[in-house]
């Protein structure tokens, strides 16, 4: 079972209970991150992935089994293309990640808000992104006043983004 499927959570008691957990800003230059996805409060271990207007790794990545995990992308809070759509996030779901927080945009907003799939970005456009195989997984990513690391922890809702170095629910439910 994944931390979203078997445990609802609320960010703020999560924080409450693990004060020393790490807080995504509000505001990351300017721009907030929002839900797009039909999952709206989701959590899991963390897989990174550090990209710049190109999706390459985040479609291989989501197209891989994901156990309930959570995919983190860097984006360099692009304006200019999406990185992640509803082919993709279709994808994300049969293959069982419980969520993507993407530092950039999103498309396909009204497919991607009926999936069964945790979604933050930053904005949406309809620009797609260019695929020429760029990117790296498995690297620390740094924004939103986070040090984020593949194996760490990230919960997520409407109340905002945490990242700790454990799980702060109990994962044997």
């Amino acid at each position: 079972m994944t931390i979203a499927q078997s445990v609802p959570f609320v960010t703020c008691d999560l924080l409450d209970d693990h004060p020393d957990t790490q807080v995504c800003s509000p505001s990351v230059d300017g721009k907030f991150f929002r839900n797009f996805g039909g999952r709206k409060a989701f959590g899991g271990e963390i897989v990174t992935v550090k990209c710049f207007e190109d999706n390459s790794r985040v479609k291989e990545l989501l197209a891989t089994e994901g156990a309930g995990k959570v995919l983190v992308v860097d984006g360099g809070a692009s304006m200019r293309c999406a990185l992640l759509g509803d082919l993709i996030g279709e994808s994300a779901v049969k293959n069982h990640w419980s969520g993507v927080i993407v530092y950039g945009c999103v498309r396909d907003v009204d497919a991607l808000a009926t999936l069964d799939l945790g979604v933050q970005a930053l904005a949406s456009i309809p620009q797609k992104s260019n695929r020429k195989g760029l990117g790296e997984t498995n690297v620390p990513l740094d924004f939103g006043g986070l040090l984020i690391e593949s194996g760490m922890f990230v919960y997520a809702d409407n109340n905002g983004i945490l990242v700790s170095d454990v799980s702060l629910i109990n994962d044997a439910v």
